[in-house]
């Protein structure tokens, strides 16, 4: 059976394939191979800038030739690598095999045996995935949050002096703002972004414990620390870790996986409350022809895109955590179950960048119900007890909030009504009961 949406086992292959394709060019298995030909390739080039003498007279016409492996990457590469691993049992290996054979066919074969010198599988990996990850978070994960965050701004600005019932352990309380709702939201999204951004993307590079052994048992004069991080920083924009095993710590990997946990945290904070504000009515949604809400209620139009949105920022969640736990850990020098979990890197991606494509949907949708929430208000006069117990206070009125207790909390009707008649009962000045007039659900809103 070929793959296809029909029939991949996992649903970001197959029912939400279309929102997650971009992602294989940074995390399918002919994405890492790629990657590692990239990793490979740049460092052979580096190699031949130094004083090498083997590598002296490498014709440099042929570095855009060695280059072409990757930056013109072909699915067929990635093919032939699999077969060559299918002998090898070992895909780094196969990788190298590969551009060994590239170089034999470019007329470079007494140059080739510098393909892979020095170095452990880990020194590929290690430079490859975070290369990728990084391209992966500044082309799709970056750009996709931002316009959340913008879309949430603008929805704010349009909102910013609608009056809303706030809730309080689900309880009325003072009222606020739903632009000022909407607002919170951006707040906590930008300042984890900000966050977010320094964070290095970090490379092991190093030999096969960290040590450069074989690196300085063949070139001792050569300072192999300083050509490793400029190497990695120059040619992939990463941070060198400067002690290492076998494999890098994973603990900065980790924790922007802990990061992007907590923006997916406040996204799914976000889509209960907008998910919550809708069954209240605040929000109708935008109706498109020929979709179903309810297999048996004709009526009902599910706000489906904050639900799919959560459980998939769920699902994310989930993955990343685990990730973030077990890759900082390894027996000793290394032992292969980073390499077993770190494949699934792009999985937690996808479910997150899913996310992301239904909450855009489901924002483009809202549409304000001002009347309910103006009523809600209005049902709520209650909630004014708070600014008169506090302007009582000001003028030293006795037992203020006592007074307003014996009124509002009790099983019977407030309204303006009441409200006014406790008002006018009060032994107070006359220009201050007028101050307390003035006061209602709509206006009592605080500073903007």
């Amino acid at each position: 059976m070929s793959l296809t949406p029909l029939t991949a086992v996992g649903p970001i292959d197959g029912r939400y394939i279309e929102k997650t394709s971009e992602l294989q060019s940074y995390f399918s298995e002919s994405a890492l191979i790629k990657y590692r030909i990239k990793v490979e390739v740049e460092y052979f080039i580096a190699l031949c800038n130094l004083p090498i003498k083997q590598l002296k007279k490498f014709p440099v016409n042929k570095f855009f030739d060695l280059r072409k492996l990757y930056k013109e990457f072909k699915i067929e590469y990635a093919e032939k690598i699999k077969n060559i691993e299918k002998i090898t049992n070992h895909d780094v290996k196969a990788v190298e095999y590969f551009i060994k054979e590239k170089m034999d066919e470019l007329e470079l074969k007494e140059f080739k045996e510098f393909i892979h010198f020095g170095l452990t599988s880990q020194d590929i990996n290690n430079t490859a995935v975070p290369n990728s990850i990084k391209d992966a978070m500044e082309k799709v994960f970056t750009p996709s949050i931002k316009l959340i965050i913008q879309m949430l701004k603008e929805k704010a600005e349009i909102w910013q002096d609608l009056p809303l019932l706030a809730r309080t352990h689900g309880q009325a309380a003072s009222p606020t703002r739903m632009g000022k709702e909407i607002q919170v939201f951006v707040e906590r999204l930008e300042k984890q972004i900000k966050l977010l951004n320094f964070i290095p993307y970090n490379a092991k590079f190093g030999g096969a414990t960290g040590n450069f052994n074989a690196h300085h048992i063949a070139y001792s004069s050569i300072n192999w620390k300083k050509f490793a991080d400029d190497f990695i920083k120059n040619a992939f924009a990463l941070d060198r870790q400067q002690n290492t095993t076998q494999i890098e710590h994973y603990d900065n990997l980790a924790a922007l996986m802990h990061n992007i946990c907590r923006i997916n945290t406040i996204l799914i904070d976000f889509s209960r409350d907008i998910w919550t504000y809708i069954s209240m009515d605040y929000f109708k949604q935008k109706i498109k022809k020929g979709e179903v809400g309810s297999s048996a209620m004709p009526h009902k139009v599910n706000p489906i895109d904050f639900e799919n949105a959560e459980g998939n920022l769920e699902m994310a969640n989930g993955i990343f955590e685990t990730l973030s736990k077990k890759l900082p850990v390894s027996r000793l020098q290394r032992d292969l179950t980073d390499s077993t979990v770190l494949r699934n890197i792009g999985v937690p991606f996808a479910h997150t960048m899913i996310a992301l494509n239904s909450l855009e949907k489901g924002i483009n949708k809202l549409m304000i119900n001002e009347q309910k929430i103006l009523l809600d208000l209005e049902n709520n006069w209650a909630i004014v007890a708070e600014a008169l117990q506090t302007i009582l206070r000001r003028e030293g009125y006795p037992n203020p909030y006592e007074e307003l207790k014996k009124l509002t909390r009790k099983n019977s009707v407030i309204n303006a009504k009441s409200i006014s008649e406790f008002i006018n009962q009060l032994e107070i000045k006359e220009s201050i009961k007028e101050e307390l007039q003035k006061i209602t659900p709509q206006n009592y809103l605080g500073v903007k």
